[in-house]
């Protein structure tokens, strides 16, 4: 058994240690003790932020604040697992925290019914990370800056039908990875079967430290695509980039995402859109199908579970330093059942 630590707030206590014996034996003693000395800021309650919730309940963080303005609607019952029926028209956040609180006694679970653009520099910096849904494109980028210039880690991310993304911007990043030992063969010896097995099959792993550096989303956003540099990228980069800009702009404009209840509308306005975004950003429409807007509409839950599923993840990793994050976007696309890592911005 491990002993409480008093003295840190990282310390693991004998009820905590078996609460999380399988996650210790996975990452390490070490990471857990990161983890749950980590308070976490959750913007948006929808379906994808009940994903990302309740992963990093169960991992053990030590606080999360759910932070959403919103009122509850019949749409939310689609994905949102956390409100309990008959909450229409309560707070979305407040109506989430009884049974994500529920989930682990051990974690200190919030809920904060302020919008998060009338949150002040200071509010942001006292987590260890942030994670937004359901923000502006203005928010996303003016709450990164906050995080980057104060060494807090930045995540964000969102579901329109079948489609999710999340990036990430950890700044200077450093974490362990888990190597296996090359095995020594020694010199004269043949190289046979057995010389192979021993560099291929090693016994034994080692730890190594390693270093990433990330980009604010602002500049991951403002990518230019003219030129043969950016023709050759450009053909190895997944449309679900483009995609995003579109909805992104779709948001800005309309104030909410496209909504099944207003779907011609909305559908018109995203093709005009893909012509308006993708012409700006120099390249040509034809990177989004004349169908694309038919598979943008709602939150489905198998997308919300896969894209809450690696954002969580990813927040876990980053508050642990175990593990190769993901820099810095990664990208679902649910028609084709795909998953797909970028990294973008500016080279490095």
């Amino acid at each position: 058994m491990v002993e409480k630590d008093e003295s840190s707030p990282g310390g693991i206590s004998e009820e905590e240690a078996a609460q999380y014996d399988r996650q210790i034996r996975l990452w390490g003693l070490e990471a857990q003790k990161r983890l749950r000395a980590s308070r976490v800021l959750l913007v948006g309650l929808r379906g994808l932020g009940a994903e990302v919730a309740k992963n990093l309940i169960l991992a053990g963080v030590r606080g999360l604040t759910l932070l959403d303005h919103q009122q509850v609607c019949a749409e939310d019952s689609r994905a949102q697992f956390l409100i309990p029926a008959g909450s229409v028209g309560r707070n979305r956040a407040e109506a989430s925290l009884e049974r994500a609180q529920s989930l682990n006694p051990m974690v200190e679970v919030k809920a904060d019914a302020e919008s998060v653009d009338s949150k002040p520099h200071e509010f942001f910096t006292q987590f260890d990370a942030v994670c937004l849904t359901c923000c502006s494109r203005e928010s996303m980028v003016r709450i990164n800056q906050i995080c980057h210039k104060n060494g807090v880690k930045f995540f964000t991310g969102d579901v329109f039908g079948y489609h999710g993304y999340m990036f990430a911007d950890l700044g200077e990043h450093e974490f362990v990875e888990e190597k296996p030992k090359v095995a020594k063969v020694s010199a004269g010896v043949e190289d046979g079967p057995e010389a192979k097995r021993a560099r291929l099959e090693p016994a034994e792993t080692t730890m190594v430290k390693k270093r990433l550096q990330f980009c604010p989303l602002r500049e991951a956003l403002a990518v230019q695509w003219r030129g043969e540099e950016a023709a050759a990228a450009l053909r190895k980069t997944a449309p679900d980039y483009f995609l995003l800009q579109v909805l992104l702009r779709f948001r800005t404009e309309a104030g909410r995402d496209p909504c099944p209840r207003s779907a011609t509308e909305d559908s018109q306005r995203l093709l005009r859109l893909r012509r308006e975004v993708l012409e700006a950003l120099g390249v040509g429409t034809q990177l989004l199908p004349d169908t694309f807007h038919s598979f943008c509409f709602s939150e489905m839950a198998p997308v919300c579970a896969v894209v809450g599923g690696v954002l969580g993840q990813e927040v876990v990793k980053a508050l642990s330093q175990r593990d190769p994050p993901h820099n810095n976007f990664f990208f679902f696309d649910g028609v084709r059942g795909q998953g797909m890592v970028e990294c973008l911005g500016p080279p490095k």
